[in-house]
Formats: C-alpha cells, sequence, structure tokens
C-alpha cells in the first residue's frame, strides 16, 4: 500500500507542480493583454469571420458551426477510407451506425470507441480524421472556458472563436504533443507508416503484427483528454504504453492540462486565489476517489476464493502486471476524473467498490474534466452552490461581482439535470429491453454496471467502457451517438448563456455583504453541493449496480 501511495503522490503531486507553470503560460497564449503579430496571423488564417469580436451568441454560433463542419468532414473521411490513401492494409468501410457513433465519439472528444482500431481504419483514418479532432475538439474545449472566463471578467465581447481554437491548438496542444510524442518514441513506442508484420512465433505459428504512427496518436489522445487507442487494447497494449516510464508519463498528459485550465481560469478572471480553493476541491475529490479504488483493489479477485490460492498482491485479473496492482486503479481514476476515458487495466475486472470509482467520477464529471470543459461543468456547481450559500446566510448571491439570479440558477440546474437525465435514462431504457439485456455477457449487479458505465461514459464525453458488453449494435452505437452529441453542447450551451445573462447586467462592486470565494468556507460549500448533488441523483443507481454486486459476493 505503501507504494500505490508513493505512486499516487508521484503522478498527482507532480502534475500539479507541472500545472501551475502551464497555466500562466496557457493565460498568454489563449488571452493575451495586447494583440500580437500572432494574433494578426490567426486572423489572416480565418479570414473575415476571425476579424471580428464576438458576442456570446455568435461566439456559440461559431463553435457550433465549426463542430457541424467536423462532424462531417470525418464522417466522409470514415465512409470513404477504403479508397483513401495510406490504406496499406487495406480496411473497408465501416458500418453506417459505426460510422456515426465515431463521427459523434472524436468531434465531441469522447472517443467512445465500438470497434478496435488496428481492425478497422487505415492510417489516413486513424492520423487525418480521428487524430485531427482529437486536436480541434479538445481546442474547442479550451477555447470555450476562455470564452466564458472573459465574460466573467467583465468583457461585453468574448473575443473570438476562430482565433482562440486556433491558438488553442497552435500554442497549447500542439508544443506539448511534440514534447510528448518524442519522450514516447525515446521511451520504445512504435512511429511508423508502415504496414502490419508478417512474423513467425516461437511455436512456429503466422502472426500479424500490426503498427503504424503509434506515438503522434497516443500523445494528443492523452493530453486533449481524448482517450481513444490506436490499438483496440488502448494503453494496456505494449506498442501503446511498454514501460513503467511511459506509463507515468501517460497518467500524467491524462491531467496536466485539465489541471492548467483552472489556473488559467484564475488568471484570466484576475481571480488567482479563487482558481486555489477550486483546484483545491477538485485535488481532494481526486485523491479520495485513487485512496478508495486502490483500497478497493487490495482484496483478490472473486474467482480466486474457492481456490487454495494465497493472494497477496490485490485483484490482478485484467491488469498489465509490468505496472503493478496499483497502476490499473490509479489510471482508471485519473481517467475518469477527466474526459480521457484512455484505460491502462480492463476496467470490467476491477473489484465492484473499486469499479464504482470511474463510475463516480463521470458522475460528477467536474474533477478537472476534460480539456477546458472540465472548469466549465465546475462552475455550474459553483453557480448553484453561491445560490444556495447566500441564500442560507441572507447574502446576496454575487459571484465575481455579478448577481446570480433565478435565470442562472435555472439554467445551471437544467445542465446538470440533463447529465443525470443522459445516464439515468439511458440505462433504464436498455436495461427494461432487449437492446440492452441481449448484448450483456453478464447478468445481475455487475450486467446492469456494465449497462450503466457505458451511459456514464457518453454522457460524461469519456470513452471508457466495462467491456464485457457487446456494444457493437445499431441500438448503442445511435442511442450512445446521439447522447455524446448532445451532454457535449448543452453544458457548453447553457453556462455561456449564463455568462451572456451575467454581462447584460450591471457588475455590482463586492462589499462586506457579498459572499467570499476565495476561503475555506466557500471550498467547504462547493464540496457539500457537488456530494449532495451526486449522492441524491446516483446513489440509487450506484445501488442496484457496485453496491449490490459487493454485497452479493461479501
Amino acid at each position: 500500500m505503501t507504494d500505490a501511495l508513493l505512486l499516487v503522490l508521484l503522478i498527482v503531486g507532480g502534475t500539479t507542480l507541472l500545472s501551475i507553470p502551464l497555466g500562466r503560460y496557457m493565460r498568454w497564449a489563449m488571452d493575451p493583454v495586447t494583440a500580437s503579430r500572432l494574433t494578426r496571423w490567426f486572423q489572416t488564417i480565418g479570414g473575415d469571420a476571425a476579424r471580428t469580436e464576438q458576442s456570446w451568441q455568435r461566439y456559440l454560433f461559431a463553435m457550433l458551426g465549426f463542430n457541424v463542419a467536423m462532424f462531417v468532414v470525418v464522417f466522409a473521411i470514415l465512409s470513404l477510407q477504403q479508397v483513401l490513401p495510406l490504406n496499406p492494409d487495406g480496411m473497408e468501410a465501416l458500418s453506417p451506425d459505426l460510422i456515426f457513433n465515431t463521427a459523434a465519439s472524436f468531434t465531441t472528444n469522447t472517443n467512445l470507441q465500438h470497434y478496435s482500431g488496428e481492425a478497422s481504419l487505415s492510417y489516413f483514418t486513424q492520423l487525418g480524421g480521428l487524430m485531427w479532432l482529437q486536436f480541434v475538439s479538445a481546442a474547442t474545449g479550451i477555447a470555450a472556458l476562455t470564452a466564458m472566463a472573459r465574460g466573467l471578467a467583465g468583457h461585453k465581447m468574448l473575443g473570438n472563436f476562430f482565433v482562440d481554437v486556433q491558438r488553442a491548438s497552435f500554442l497549447v496542444l500542439l508544443p506539448v504533443a511534440v514534447i510528448v510524442a518524442v519522450a514516447l518514441v525515446i521511451g520504445g513506442v512504435p512511429m511508423t507508416l508502415g504496414g502490419s508484420v508478417q512474423a513467425t512465433g516461437l511455436e512456429g505459428a503466422a502472426q500479424t503484427i500490426a503498427r503504424g504512427p503509434v506515438a503522434a496518436f497516443v500523445a494528443i489522445k492523452q493530453l486533449g483528454t481524448n482517450g481513444g487507442g490506436f490499438f483496440g487494447p488502448n494503453s494496456t497494449h505494449p506498442f501503446e504504453n511498454p514501460t513503467f516510464w511511459t506509463n507515468a508519463l501517460s497518467m500524467v498528459s491524462i491531467i496536466l492540462i485539465p489541471m492548467a485550465c483552472v489556473w488559467m481560469f484564475g488568471r484570466i478572471v484576475g481571480r488567482p486565489k479563487h482558481a486555489a480553493v477550486v483546484f483545491a476541491v477538485m485535488l481532494a475529490f481526486l485523491c479520495v476517489k485513487a485512496t478508495g479504488s486502490i483500497a478497493f483493489e487490495t482484496a483478490p479477485t472473486q474467482a480466486f476464493a474457492s481456490l487454495p490460492i494465497v493472494d497477496a498482491a490485490g485483484n490482478l485479473e485484467g491488469k498489465e502486471l509490468r505496472f503493478g496492482a496499483a497502476g490499473g486503479p490509479l489510471w482508471a481514476v485519473l481517467t475518469t476524473s477527466t474526459s480521457n476515458g484512455s484505460v491502462g487495466a480492463m476496467h470490467d475486472s476491477l473489484n465492484p467498490l473499486a469499479g464504482l470509482m470511474p463510475m463516480v467520477g463521470m458522475w460528477l464529471n467536474a474533477t478537472f474534466g476534460g480539456v477546458g470543459v472540465g472548469m466549465i461543468n465546475m462552475f455550474l456547481y459553483i453557480i448553484v452552490a453561491v445560490f444556495v450559500a447566500g441564500m442560507m446566510v441572507g447574502r446576496t448571491p454575487e459571484y465575481l461581482g455579478h448577481r446570480v439570479e433565478g435565470r442562472e440558477v435555472k439554467l445551471a440546474i437544467m445542465a446538470l439535470a440533463a447529465h443525470a437525465l443522459f445516464v439515468l435514462g439511458g440505462t433504464a431504457l436498455f436495461a427494461a429491453t432487449s437492446w440492452g439485456a441481449d448484448t450483456l455477457n453478464n447478468t445481475g449487479p455487475h450486467g446492469f454496471s456494465e449497462m450503466l458505465y457505458e451511459f456514464s461514459s457518453a454522457a460524461a464525453n469519456n470513452g471508457s467502457g466495462f467491456e464485457g458488453l457487446g456494444d457493437n449494435t445499431v441500438p448503442w452505437n445511435i442511442a450512445t451517438g446521439l447522447i455524446m452529441l448532445l451532454a457535449r453542447f448543452i453544458p457548453i450551451i447553457l453556462p455561456l448563456a449564463i455568462v451572456g445573462s451575467f454581462v447584460a447586467k450591471r457588475r455590482a462592486a463586492e462589499s462586506a455583504g457579498t459572499l467570499g470565494v476565495e476561503d475555506a468556507t466557500f471550498g467547504v460549500m462547493l464540496v457539500i453541493t457537488i456530494v449532495v448533488f451526486g449522492a441524491l441523483t446516483f446513489f440509487p443507481a450506484a445501488a442496484l449496480g457496485p453496491i449490490a454486486e459487493h454485497v452479493l459476493f461479501m
């Protein structure tokens, strides 16, 4: 257990330290104080649409239009990959429903994969379609957060989306991705455009070994909280993650930019102390989940319960032994605390309560979260916490000088309730029909957990899964595809609408009666708000799934 805690300290503590200077750099990159030569270059590239400042409505329409174009382009690439170049293994087109699901998945920064990349997609599709989306979908989240922060800082105009998405792509994501990709190549991750290799194994059997431009794909998959693997087994595959050091680098990459986004937000709004409080709340949730997941995995798997086996290492089922028993559950928490969704162990093999921890991360959806959008989701909880706290103590509910009134609270509740509806409504529908029951490899509470996890992953734009589920069917592909699209854009549209409501009102000067948001009291109130909302919303579903499974096998 000591080694496991040291691993948590190394990964989480080290990334926290790295995130502070990166957040400072991201503020410079995304919201410079004065227009620079880079801004003029980005305006030239973007054309007339990039030259004017945009209100929140115009910024939102530009973002939605850009994302529609992203979806259409990648849908076309997936449909035509059999006639496009860089297809040395002769990959054919996917089924229409799987094309829809995959295009929706990567457009929304989810990367839910109902296919195996090495057996289904060409290099052109992987690089020119999906990896491109891994950059621009992540850049969309950073741009949306930047715009929201500008509005909260008091600006009537929120900037220009087409400039912001270029800033996020070329100044933030691309430089860091190049550094990580080079480090992965040094660590042994392949980077080649050559096709699969035919080899003869020790037993004389012929093998086809898939390879490709893996390092470049993995770098942005982790940094952009994308998570979609080049190979079907994702980061448990030795070509994606060959050593302890590539494993550590991948885990750092998963949470680095989401952490830095919090610091960037604090600098743009001019309230770094407030950002520190929010960061501390997120970090506390992350540490609790990581500790719980690792502790619950110290119990051996129930498959050994009736066997004369001494298991002192914990549950090793579904784990990569080269990373130890603690690496898998820690990765599971990190990848679901963000919207990354890559896997370092098979989540379906986690002990029931250890498997609950990733679900909690996706249900709350605010522990650093996806690149950019994690802080946006936390903003929704902040609005509710400020309003409730203000009502409780008889103070005016204000946030950063903006009066929080009924309209803003209703919009925040709508966004939070939509997330819960997508998770619970989808699970209920598939649990009650053959759409879900016929695709299960497990019955009882674990089978329910598999469906609950799939819809939690889609609604949180996460992309990981309990892979005992046969999810490549028309109902699963269409349902999760629609939920990914709605769950991506509703939690961006409504917060921007809240900010639009704020900027339309006169900003109030803070006084002695204003509720502070830079102290421990506010942090505690924010924690209580998140816990109460999560417990009331999702505990009944947890009781039917992982908790029932734990009790059943005690």
